[in-house]
């Protein structure tokens, strides 16, 4: 660890010392979200081109941080009295700078991975076929950027043995900088595509670009059939320079020479040709992903004299990796964190930060197997995880397995133990799980999957994935369109969108939205019941739902005198003496709701005779923001709403926000986005206005093949018999109908779906619970995975070929399937 001020030396940094100088660091933070404990925490506030870390710090500094690496015009820090501030020029330059003078402590080997594909795979896989042997530190996740990889290397302490580090890049320059951090004596380049071509002028100068992470190792491995690769090699005369450890399927002159690839049902058996003699392995995948990321983790023990009797037993355990954590609707209103393809301290501080910023469940319960990668004594690696289980404020350990239940008097939080998995199914009363938050996290070995299916809420297999990260990708794209002072209102209406309206709340009030919005009083009462703190419109009140948003203080949209009459009748009926937040509506040319330029004299007249209701906002609603032909228009409705706006502040003597624009405004009219704009189908990545590399795709639709039929030509398929094949023909069937929302006028050949990789025609009238596709042309099986929309089939395709609108597609989603949410 480094005092503050020995920080602030390495970094070239001015010292504003209002707390303890001398504050020993630990944990390096950059994101607000993740706090690991705040005794031993310096926080650096970067600056992206999405958002800004001095944004957070206000919040930092309630939850007891109180070190801070900032840019030097940063002019708050008498508002923190108890803080210790780094001035720097670059905060990001700052972190590069404490990193690099940390890593030249330690002569340790280091394994460095880069490519296109593959890299946080085998750096996983290396560290379970490598950490029976060695105290690893290595990359959680794909911590593999410019941010990332100084993080972990941060990580490395005088007590490891080894590093394993994965770098990528989008941008010329960038391995240059990632090459101080890991330095490896060990390299891997596992392949390359086209990832982030758009940076480059070629794919020759990407792998250039690539090779500068390995300009010093001992050994490079490299499978020798990537062509590119072995140019690139010849072309920056590296080989001149470092050792190359090659392998290759094709026969070529290689180290590791792979003679015999033979996939079987569930594994696939590889013979190679190592210093002349035949060695053979098998592995668990059949895909040829996984098989060519296995090869590269074969060579790498290969290369430190591993005998392959060792490695045949350990890659026949190799474990599937989870790229992200899930999070499903479980029993008993609970909500699972699924997390249960490996078990280390690492991963588990990572899974526990996502559990604690789910503010919608107040109790935490923590299912954990026995730590099997860890080379701490057991004492002292199970009293490392009580500790961390307190400070994440974790109401209940279950345990599974020998070792922790031996280490039970660690935990001084509610407990229970299980010796095996089986002992847990055969004793756990799941009624003691109610309205709570579930991580289940467990070795591979304990089949903790039965687990986290066991408690999850039973639907069929068509599920709709929600990427939160995209969400919030989405969020700081359109900040970046927006002045500092314009506030955000987020529709979270009909189910969000039909995604799930508790989970975007929670995480959009983490993120800073200003307000939320919702149609019915019952959808902004469901919010507060889930700790949700953000002012919530009201758009549709209605006389039944009045008592419940001046109970759970929601904010009425109040569009017409019968409302406003009937919001003070409901106040003086209740005895409502405190002020009640509302927000008018008017109508410039939406001829839906709202009031009139003629109703304002009137509407004033009110509002002044009632002075405990206070005016929130004053917005309107364009009619086709979204239109060129209608500028002229959504112009005419601007001037018409500023017109009014004006009238009504003045007479009753303040200004409330002001607000028009909706998410295609943003795009079209910046001019208009007064005090505040509402997002709605935009935050989702639906913005036809918007170049499509700036958002990202948040919802993905999918389910998988029930059945495979082999029809003739002549047949009919479905309902009706509206389809007829024209030659003999492979059918599958999907478990997804009109029923789950996917739209009956998809049929008949208007609509494809993608499986495999493949479009494929959806063909005869949609049913209410399935649907039958043709896979004619197209190798697949009984259980593989059909993509209704996501990101490789747009949701807007589907919605064209099917003749209805993105909202009308994504709300009609039914709540029948199960919305997952990912956690990357």
């Amino acid at each position: 660890m480094y005092t503050v001020s020995k920080i602030a030396t390495i970094v070239h940094g001015n010292l504003q010392a209002n707390f303890d100088k001398n504050y020993l660091i630990k944990d390096l933070l950059y994101d607000s979200r993740k706090i690991q404990g705040t005794q031993y925490a310096l926080f650096f506030a970067l600056v992206t081109a999405k958002n800004d870390g001095h944004k957070y710090i206000d919040s930092l500094y309630k939850r007891n941080v109180y070190n801070f690496v900032v840019n030097k015009d940063f002019d708050r820090m008498q508002d923190y009295p108890k803080a210790n501030f780094i001035l720097v020029d670059n905060t990001l330059l700052a972190l590069h700078q404490l990193t690099k003078f940390h890593r030249k402590k330690f002569s340790i080997p280091v394994i460095g991975i880069t490519g296109s594909n593959g890299k946080t795979i085998i750096k996983e896989w290396l560290y379970q076929l490598l950490c029976p042997d060695n105290k690893i530190v290595y990359s959680p996740n794909s911590f593999n950027s410019q941010i990332g990889v100084p993080l972990s290397v941060w990580k490395m302490s005088k007590d490891d043995q080894l590093g394993i580090f994965e770098a990528g890049i989008s941008k010329p320059d960038e391995m240059n900088t990632l090459k101080k951090f890991i330095e490896p004596t060990i390299g891997i380049f596992t392949n390359i595509g086209s990832a982030h071509d758009e940076a480059f002028m070629d794919i020759r100068q990407k792998v250039g670009e690539k090779l500068n992470l390995f300009r010093n190792v001992d050994t490079l491995i490299v499978s020798s059939d990537h062509g590119l690769i072995m140019e690139g090699l010849m072309r920056t005369e590296l080989l001149k320079k470092i050792r190359l450890f090659s392998w290759s399927t094709r026969g070529k002159d290689a180290d590791l020479i792979i003679n015999t690839i033979e996939k079987r049902s569930i594994e696939t058996f590889i013979q190679a040709l190592y210093k002349e003699k035949e060695i053979s392995i098998t592995i668990p995948f059949v895909d040829d992903a996984a098989i060519e990321n296995v090869i590269h983790c074969w060579a790498t023990m290969l290369l430190m004299d591993y005998s392959n009797e060792i490695i045949i037993e350990r890659i026949a355990k190799l474990t599937p990796i989870a790229m992200r954590l899930e999070m499903k609707q479980g029993i008993n209103r609970c909500m699972i964190i699924n997390d249960t393809y490996n078990s280390d301290i690492n991963s588990l501080q990572i899974a526990l930060d996502l559990m604690n910023n789910q503010h919608q469940y107040q109790k935490r319960t923590v299912i954990l197997s026995d730590i099997l990668q860890s080379r701490s004594s057991e004492n002292t690696l199970y009293r490392e995880i009580a500790l961390l289980l307190e400070n994440k404020n974790i109401h209940r350990i279950i345990g599974i397995g020998e070792a922790i239940g031996r280490q039970n008097n660690s935990f001084t939080i509610e407990k229970e133990f299980y010796k095996t998995t089986n002992d847990f199914f055969s004793n756990f009363d799941t009624n003691k799980l109610d309205n709570e938050i579930v991580l289940v996290k467990g070795a591979r070995q304990f089949n903790f999957e039965r687990i986290s299916n066991y408690l999850s809420l039973k639907t069929h297999e068509t599920v709709m994935e929600v990427s939160l990260p995209a969400l919030i990708d989405n969020l700081n794209y359109y900040r970046t369109l927006l002045k500092p002072t314009t506030k955000i209102m987020v529709m979270v209406k009909a189910f969000g969108y039909g995604m799930g309206d508790i989970d975007i709340a929670n995480a959009l009030q983490f993120y800073g939205v200003n307000y939320l919005a919702v149609a019915y009083a019952d959808e902004g009462v469901s919010l507060r019941n889930k700790n949700i703190t953000l002012p919530v419109m009201v758009m549709n009140p209605d006389e039944l739902g009045l008592e419940l948003i001046l109970k759970y203080e929601l904010q009425p949209e109040i569009y017409s005198f019968r409302i406003l009459h009937l919001l003070l009748s409901a106040m003086e009926q209740n005895f409502h003496r405190e002020n009640v937040n509302i927000h008018l509506k008017i109508d410039t040319g939406m001829h839906r709701l709202g009031f009139e330029k003629k109703d304002i004299s009137e509407l004033v007249q009110i509002l002044k005779n009632n002075p405990n209701i206070r005016v929130e906002s004053i917005f309107s609603h364009f009619a086709a923001a979204d239109d060129p032909q209608e500028n002229d228009f959504t112009k005419h409705q601007a001037d018409l709403f500023s017109e009014c706006y004006q009238s009504i502040a003045e007479q009753i003597g303040y200004y409330p926000l002001k607000h028009i624009s909706n998410s295609a405004a943003m795009s079209r009219f910046p001019e208009y986005q007064f005090d505040m704009v509402r997002m709605g189908i935009g935050l989702y990545g639906i913005n036809p206005f918007v170049p499509t590399n700036k958002l990202s795709n948040v919802a993905t639709l999918r389910t998988i093949i029930s059945q495979i039929k082999y029809i003739t030509a002549s047949d009919t398929v479905g309902y009706n018999r509206k389809w007829k094949a024209n030659k003999d023909t492979v059918l599958a069937t999907v478990p997804i109908g009109y029923a789950d929302g996917f739209p009956r006028s998809a049929g008949n050949g208007n609509t494809k779906v993608l499986i495999n990789g493949k479009l494929a025609n959806v063909v005869g009238n949609v049913c209410m619970d399935m649907c039958m596709v043709d896979i004619t042309n197209i190798p697949a099986k009984e259980g593989d995975t059909v993509i209704i929309f996501g990101k490789e089939l747009s949701i807007s395709q589907l919605a064209r070929s099917s003749s209805i609108i993105e909202y009308e597609l994504l709300t009609g989603i039914s709540q029948r399937v199960k919305r997952i949410f990912i956690h990357d």
